[in-house]
């Protein structure tokens, strides 16, 4: 496909022109690629290098001249890249061995925050390395860890393709395969799992969502099989992510080392957006969004920005992935979970003997045999009292609270003289005692199920199945616990839960330190909290529980799927 010749100034080069005068924000990342592009204009020939302006606007007009937009606001019309987007690929194609003429760059590694266009960028390139590259026999792959993921690449690719009467005559796709009839060149998606991986001779690769590889399996088998080709291409992309020992983190701290000129690696392409790590802690000043999303006013929507920081500013569980996947910031995977002036506003008069008469559930977190012991009472709403309740009952060794005080210096035995502790006999938690509290307190509440963390529980669970109680083993995987977890933050922030002010619940929930997966799915982690939140994670249970019984088993059609 012939190349449209560049006589003026281009679009990208207006863009790089306006980052290096200031006149555009950009990381610090962007703009050390675009003062190493320069830089390489200027010296570059001292190391064989050449830029070929028309190899650059080649496949920038490719996307005009033969893709359109499979979705959302720009649906049908022509991919019409932008500034940023051509910028990135003026570099990245432009630049040339100047004895051989293939290609500079080998490897790119792109990290955007979400909706930025990564995805379709990245479909739009799979077809160009396809048909409009050049390359004989192309091997183009889009590669994820499962193949689902994988075919999202694949699959809006394959859509530019059918929606382009130039493309559709000359490219025919059949179930994840596309392909030049009367040649060898072809693009497939394939997972980590795919058994034919290692008999590839990939001239262009797409490796999706590069912060969720749990290992660098897929990677490693690419780059080794690259070197089957002159001018391969490996093309990275990813958001933020929060695992260090990744091999995102990985490349992306050896793209640092490149752009900052600590590692001369030729071969290196990197665009890496996202705020400077002196921006965070002002991550609500809306100048510096553009920082991580350089489509911010034509892609990505400032409303939508907005919106989702507010709801960032009142939870920290959503600031960590708004930083994360909106602002380009590596987090920790464990983050602070409740903000405790919003826990503190759900405080009210807990009217017990109104609490007689509505159904509720139980949840039991037990300890080791010389720790804290959790039974929780959690109330659902009624037709007259719309907030959930909370009603906790914590057990310690008696013969011990002293010495716990003053090793943990927390004031359990303040606690236990305000009886907000039920003392078991003797220096070990009484199994039998907290079976016999809880028998007492079914003759005054009328709770139908027990769940429980199934960890050191058999003993008791079988005797409170001996006593006629139904008991419901509780996950405390991500599975489990995601939903209840954000349940919990959601009633807390719409003034929805009332704990009555219990000062040994407060203490718990200041404790809280939430694990997140790369999913952005969450759950509270013991291991990772300092002090002890088996209080909150009896409440996520019970809230958990009760916001999946079927309201056959309630009295009150207020209790229902949540």
């Amino acid at each position: 496909m012939a190349s449209r010749r560049t006589t003026k100034l281009s679009i990208a080069e207006r863009y790089i022109a306006d980052v290096i005068a200031g006149k555009i924000l950009t990381s610090r990342l962007v703009r050390l690629q675009i003062e190493r592009h320069i830089a390489d204009l200027k010296h570059g020939a001292d190391r064989g290098l050449v830029f070929d302006r028309d190899a650059a606007q080649h496949v920038i007009d490719f996307f005009s001249d033969y893709l359109s937009h499979t979705s959302g606001e720009f649906d049908g019309q022509p991919f019409v890249l932008e500034a940023f987007q051509q910028a990135q690929l003026w570099i990245l194609y432009g630049w040339k061995w100047k004895q051989t003429g293939y290609r500079r760059f080998k490897f790119a590694y792109n990290e955007q925050a979400r909706g930025n266009g990564k995805s379709a960028l990245a479909s739009g390139l799979c077809v160009y390395e396809l048909i409009g590259y050049g390359e004989p026999g192309a091997e183009v792959y889009s590669a994820a860890t499962d193949k689902k993921t994988a075919k999202l690449v694949w699959d809006t690719a394959d859509l530019m393709v059918k929606r382009s009467p130039s493309l559709s005559s000359r490219i025919k796709s059949y179930v994840n395969n596309m392909h030049i009839p009367g040649t060898a060149s072809k693009f497939e998606p394939c997972a980590a799992d795919d058994e034919n991986l290692l008999g590839l001779r990939p001239s262009f690769t797409v490796l999706d969502e590069l912060h969720v590889h749990p290992s660098s399996g897929v990677w490693d088998v690419f780059v080794s099989a690259m070197g089957k080709r002159r001018g391969p291409l490996l093309f990275a992309i990813t958001n933020s992510g929060y695992d260090r020992h990744s091999v995102c983190w990985s490349q992306r701290e050896y793209s640092e080392k490149v752009l900052a000129g600590i590692i001369q690696d030729d071969s290196w392409f990197a665009w890496i957006c996202g705020l400077d790590e002196e921006d965070v802690e002002n991550w609500q000043d809306e100048s510096l969004w553009i920082k991580a999303n350089p489509g911010l006013g034509t892609i990505v929507q400032i409303d939508d920005m907005r919106q989702q920081a507010k709801k960032a500013a009142a939870d920290p569980t959503a600031l960590n992935s708004f930083l994360r996947l909106r602002l380009g910031v590596w987090t920790s995977s464990h983050t602070a979970w409740m903000p405790m002036q919003k826990w503190d506003a759900c405080t009210s008069r807990i009217d017990f003997d109104a609490l007689k008469s509505r159904p509720c559930v139980g949840s039991l977190d037990l300890s080791t045999t010389t720790d804290i012991s959790v039974f929780m009472l959690t109330f659902p709403p009624t037709e007259t009292d719309l907030d959930w309740v909370l009603l906790p009952f914590f057990f310690l060794p008696e013969e011990n609270v002293q010495q716990r005080s003053k090793r943990d210096r927390v004031p359990y035995d303040v606690w236990a003289r305000q009886g907000q502790f039920e003392l078991t006999p003797g220096d070990v938690i009484d199994y039998d005692f907290i079976l016999a509290k809880v028998l007492q307190l079914s003759q005054l509440y009328d709770f139908r199920e027990i769940v429980y963390d199934r960890w050191n529980a058999q003993q008791i669970v079988t005797q409170f199945a001996a006593h006629g109680f139904t008991t419901i083993d509780f996950g405390q995987g991500y599975a489990s616990m995601q939903a209840p977890t954000k349940r919990m933050m959601e009633l807390v922030l719409s003034k929805k839960l009332n704990h009555g002010g219990n000062p040994v619940l407060r203490w718990m929930a200041s404790n809280v330190m939430v694990k997140l997966d790369a999913a952005g799915n969450i759950k509270p982690d013991k291991e990772k909290c300092r002090e002890k939140i088996d209080g909150i994670v009896a409440a996520a249970m019970g809230v958990g529980r009760a916001s999946v019984i079927p309201e056959t088993q309630y009295s009150s059609s207020y209790v229902g799927v949540v």
